[in-house]
């Protein structure tokens, strides 16, 4: 398991994004699929957290309900997975990789739609394996 790469990750990622219905794939064409090994201290701190074990993924952008036009000239968001503690919790919850990937992948880009836990569940429960 320790040898899944961030590319393995990132491939995995695109394919969950790939397998999304058209109305929110097409909306998700501009949103970047980064992988690291841990989260920055910037991005534990933007969620009120210290240690990079804790966080899987994260959003960060501007979601689609609060985008305005000034929006339009800012970076892309981006959707991050941070390997090490996937790993770790593949690890500890014996939730399969692609299982992972998927959950967290759609919870993140459940953020970009502005979309409640419920919502995001149904999301994810739209892409078959």
């Amino acid at each position: 398991m320790r040898d899944l790469t961030i590319a393995d990750f990132e491939n995995a990622a695109r394919a969950v994004l790939a397998k999304l219905p058209a109305m929110f794939r097409d909306q998700l064409a501009g949103v970047v699929i980064q992988v690291e090994d841990f989260a920055t201290p910037e991005q534990l701190a933007a969620v009120g957290l210290s240690d990079p074990w804790h966080l899987t993924g994260l959003y960060e952008g501007v979601a689609l309900p609060d985008q305005s036009q000034s929006d339009f000239a800012t970076l892309p968001p981006v959707i991050s997975l941070f390997r090490q503690p996937l790993l770790e919790e593949m690890g500890e919850t014996g939730v399969s990789f692609k299982d992972l990937v998927r959950h967290v992948v759609i919870h993140e880009a459940g953020h970009h739609f502005g979309f409640s836990d419920d919502d995001m569940h149904s999301l994810e429960d739209s892409v078959e394996d």
